[in-house]
């Protein structure tokens, strides 16, 4: 076994489903998310294909965390609001969201953190007269861009659900 590989890397918000398919590309390749850290990926040697990751906005329900856990999948970390599973390939398809419509209430859950964390900031922004003022205008900019994006993801998930009807 080598040493562990530890890669540092930006991720946007809105890119959780691109981060989510780099994370399973890893571990088709050999090396599996072990823990995880603002802009850090710790991975580990594993066979490859063996697992598959999961990410998903944290919740505060014992009863879902013990049902992920009866499902075989295992806690890896946490990143402010994101938590990050794993569960062995061959215990089958590890889904968190299988349907339209869960896909669009985990979108909608997002979508409500970062529009509390823009108004904060909108304001902030807003009421401050100082050099911080700008920078949280920066943010509040980026965070409605974010929103943006993932209402994006929200119209597809329309598109789709028309096309199957």
């Amino acid at each position: 076994m080598s040493e562990p590989l530890t890669i540092h890397k930006w991720i946007w918000v809105w890119d959780f489903d691109k981060e989510e398919e780099w994370l399973n590309q890893m571990a088709a390749e050999g090396k599996v998310l072990e823990s995880v850290g603002f802009c850090t990926y710790r991975f580990r040697d594993c066979e490859p294909g063996e697992y598959t990751v999961r990410l998903d906005l944290a919740r505060n329900d014992s009863n879902y965390d013990q049902l992920l856990r009866d499902s075989g999948a295992e806690y890896i970390g946490r990143i402010f609001a994101w938590t990050y599973y794993r569960r062995k390939t061959e215990d089958g398809p590890f889904e968190l969201y299988s349907d339209i419509d869960s896909k669009q209430a985990y979108l909608d859950r997002i979508v409500r953190i970062l529009l509390i964390v823009f108004l904060m900031n909108f304001l902030m922004g807003m009421l401050n007269s100082n050099g911080a003022a700008r920078l949280n205008m920066l943010c509040a900019a980026v965070l409605a861009y974010a929103i943006g994006r993932i209402h994006g993801k929200k119209e597809a998930l329309d598109r789709e659900r028309r096309l199957h009807e």
